[in-house]
């Protein structure tokens, strides 16, 4: 019972790092019909920016010496600007563009980005000792589960609460889910494009922001390639979940999580190293029985 229970927190800390990138991916493909493949260095940037540029494996802190609540706030600001930067530099004068010309131009700005990074920090990973305390184990009903784990769930549950709020209770909010819908229809009701696109990428910066925040106290390091694998499993639950539909992507990341640790457990030990194999084993039957996804339920618009 308590390796079972563990083994479900396990899953839940590991969907949400997941939920949280595919959240970021789906929110700008919603309205601007990008997969944006550079969600993973912007990561990569906001770990980053907690020490000071350095050669070495040893770091001084930067912005990590700052008290806790600035340090969030400091970091959250950075991933959505670099975000901004983005959209406002480059994929708002791509609009109109096809798909695969934005994606590949979402490939070559993560790539510019990363080395703009190795340039800035060299290209050995970089030790950062965050938050040491959420190490320490907390007993739940006579389990003993790391904090971190149970902060990366509380974490992402309120920002997925949040998001919903937003989005049903706000102007904004109703503007950008008339958008996901139908992105032209909503342009000509008045919606207006620029605004909803800046928030949906400020979003993504945010999200980019926190998922770099709860992956380091977990790695101990930042490295140039520290989003990749986030990155990858996310964008297969946006797929997996339906592109365009948020919460499809979110279910997807989470059961993503799931079947991942249920490999973990159940396949023999020699085989484990392999597991992510038989993830993406399981990803390619669900999209051959399903092309679709598993919660997209509608035909969508095309959008610009």
């Amino acid at each position: 019972m308590v390796g079972l229970v563990q083994s479900g927190i396990d899953a839940l800390s590991l969907g949400s790092l997941y939920a949280l990138t595919a959240l970021g991916i789906g929110l700008i493909f919603s309205v601007v019909r990008l997969v944006n493949f550079a969600q993973g260095i912007y990561m990569a940037f906001c770990a980053y920016a907690i020490v000071l540029p350095t050669t070495g494996g040893l770091s001084r802190l930067f912005l990590g010496a700052l008290p806790t609540y600035a340090l969030v706030a400091t970091v959250l600001l950075f991933g959505i600007l670099l975000a901004l930067l983005s959209e406002v530099v480059l994929f708002r004068y791509m609009r109109g563009a096809q798909p695969a010309t934005m994606m590949v131009a979402s490939f070559a700005l993560g790539a510019g980005l990363q080395n703009l990074l190795m340039m800035i920090y060299g290209s050995r990973p970089v030790g950062i000792n965050l938050w040491p305390g959420l190490a320490r184990l907390v007993e739940v009903g006579g389990v003993n589960i790391p904090l971190l784990q149970i902060v990366t769930v509380v974490v992402t549950l309120a920002i997925l609460a949040a998001l919903s709020l937003f989005l049903r209770n706000t102007r904004f909010g109703a503007a950008m889910r008339a958008s996901a819908e139908n992105f032209r229809m909503a342009q000509m009701l008045g919606v207006p494009a620029n605004r909803i696109i800046l928030v949906a990428f400020a979003m993504s910066g945010a999200l980019a922001a926190v998922t770099a925040l709860l992956t380091l106290p977990q790695t101990g390091m930042a490295s140039l390639t520290m989003g990749e694998g986030t990155l990858l499993v996310a964008f297969v639950a946006t797929v997996v979940g339906g592109l365009g539909s948020l919460t499809g992507a979110v279910l997807s990341a989470y059961l993503i999580g799931v079947i991942s640790v249920l490999f973990q457990i159940g396949l023999p030990v020699e085989v484990r190293p392999f597991r992510n194999a038989f993830v993406y084993l399981f990803v390619i039957v669900v999209l051959l029985l399903r092309p679709q996804g598993l919660f997209n339920f509608g035909q969508k618009s095309e959008r610009i």
